[in-house]
This record gives structure tokens, sequence and C-alpha cells, in this order.
């Protein structure tokens, strides 16, 4: 396996042939990986079989680790190897279109969801366009532990329900932000469908 900074020589030898960069790199990588799957430094420690030491050193770039290291801590958190070494795509203007969105929808289309990011990698942030259709209400599963939901509502009126929580009543121009690694609801309150954008934020679980 060979790349244009580097040359990785096999499972259990060290990756020496690096651009200074390398450390960076992978430690940027690891830390967003685990914090976007809510993963603590201790959590990761005992899926992976690498000490929370070690991580901890690769993730502020003072150590490099070994090919093996590296295909513990990819297998533990079900990603690509290629993904911790994966420098980031250069930053330019991306333009999404609404004519080649490509929707997600539940119950026979009675709600939709549109990404308004592009699919290029993982991310600690997400923007979503949401559409529930009159009278409608949607479940959701817990998301991953951290992670927080800001709503606004653009048309409509809407409740929302977060976990133990007392259901919010939200109009147009109205937002809230809460914490949706509980089960949580969308319910549209009235008889035209409501329309709500939606960030996602991944942040790291403490313990």
């Amino acid at each position: 396996m060979s790349d244009a900074s580097f040359r990785l020589e096999s499972h259990e030898t060290e990756a020496k042939h690096v651009s200074v960069d390398l450390p960076s790199i992978v430690g940027h990588n690891l830390r967003r990986l685990r914090v976007r799957q809510g993963y603590s430094l201790e959590r990761l420690a005992k899926q992976s079989g690498v000490s929370r030491a070690m991580l901890g050193q690769i993730e502020t770039g003072k150590s490099v680790p070994t090919i093996g290291t590296l295909w513990k801590v990819a297998t533990a958190l079900g990603v690509p190897f290629a993904r911790l070494i994966a420098t980031e795509t250069p930053h330019h203007p991306q333009v999404l279109r609404r004519t080649d969105a490509k929707l997600l929808t539940s119950n026979q289309g009675q709600f939709t969801s549109r990404a308004l990011f592009p699919f290029d990698g993982e991310r600690q942030v997400e923007f979503y366009e949401l559409r529930l259709a009159p009278l409608h209400r949607e479940d959701a599963d817990p998301h991953a532990a951290g992670t927080r939901e800001n709503l606004v509502v653009a048309k409509g009126a809407v409740e929302i329900t977060a976990g133990a929580e007392r259901p919010v009543v939200l109009s147009a121009g109205d937002a809230i932000l809460f914490d949706a690694d509980v089960p949580h609801s969308y319910r549209n309150l009235g008889a035209e469908e409501a329309v709500l954008f939606l960030v996602m934020t991944y942040v790291e679980s403490i313990g």
C-alpha cells in the first residue's frame, strides 16, 4: 500500500517514510472520526486495544503510530483504513442544486430530509432541510452520544419532543436547540406542509 506522501511497509513496521505533516493529518482524522461517532478516548481504547495514552499522543500529533495500531483503530471505529490517513480536499465553492438533490424519505413521503452539504467525507456539523406533511408526526431514534440538533421553523407550526422533556410548539421563525441522543419527534400541527432547517452537531461524549 502506497501514498504520494508516505509508504506503509507492513502491519507491524513503523511508518518511517512520512512527510512532516503525517502526524497532524492522522491526529486530526482520528479525533474527528472519534468525536463524530461519540467515542471517548477510554471507550475507543477498550474497543481497539490501543492504550488511552497512545491514542491521546496520536490525536495531538506527538506520535506516529505503527500500521498495526492504525488498523486496530480503524477496525474499532468501523471506517476504512484510508479514512485515517486521508488529506482534506481543497476548499472551493460547491453549488448544491435543488434539482440534483437526493431526498431521504420515510412514511410514504410524509417526511423528507434533504442534505444541504456535500457527501465528501466525515464532518462534525451537518445541515438539512426537513419537510413534514400536514398533521404528520415523525419519530426519530437517538443519535450518537453528545449529538445536538438546532432547528428553525421556516413554515408552519411544529411540535418538538425530546426525551422526557415537555413538548415545545414552534411557529415560523422560532428555533430550538436540544440534545438528540434521546428519542425525539417532530409533529406538524397544521393543515399545510411544514418546512424546517436543521443543523446537527456531533460532539464528544463525556466519560
